[in-house]
């Protein structure tokens, strides 16, 4: 009887004490953040088009950025703006052309992050609205 009782309360701790391996082996999720580029970017177009409006979000998985990214808003923005009124409307219309765009948009402002900030924590940038006319 008492083989039985210790067999019964082994296999009952069992299955609670598996999981909590299984949760040992997994990674912490990073945490991560989005800032948004606030107002809308509206830029006059190099050619193939009027211009461009578009919502830009940025991420990170640094909490510490993101109050420098909302002190230097100013100039990402300036940045932004610059590279956008450079494009030809036909090309960003493509998607293609808003991949190719959007990689060099984080290319400009990563770099402008680092050379601010001295952080390299800028992990993506996504446009979450896109329009051209």
């Amino acid at each position: 009887m008492r083989a039985m009782a210790l067999a019964l309360l082994l296999l009952l701790t069992l299955p609670l004490s598996l999981p909590a391996a299984d949760e040992e082996k997994k990674a912490p999720p990073a945490s991560i953040s989005y800032y948004q580029i606030k107002p809308s970017l509206v830029a006059n177009l190099a050619s193939g088009g009027k211009y461009v409006r578009c919502d830009i979000q940025l991420m990170t998985n640094d909490e510490s950025l993101m109050e420098d990214l909302r002190l230097h808003d100013p100039a990402i923005r300036h940045t932004l703006l610059l590279l956008l009124s450079d494009q030809d409307g036909d090309k960003i219309k493509t998607p293609e052309g808003k991949e190719a765009l959007r990689k060099e948009a984080l290319s400009q402002v990563s770099a402008l992050i680092k050379k601010e900030t001295g952080k390299e924590s800028l992990k993506a940038l996504f446009f979450t609205t896109f329009f051209v006319q």
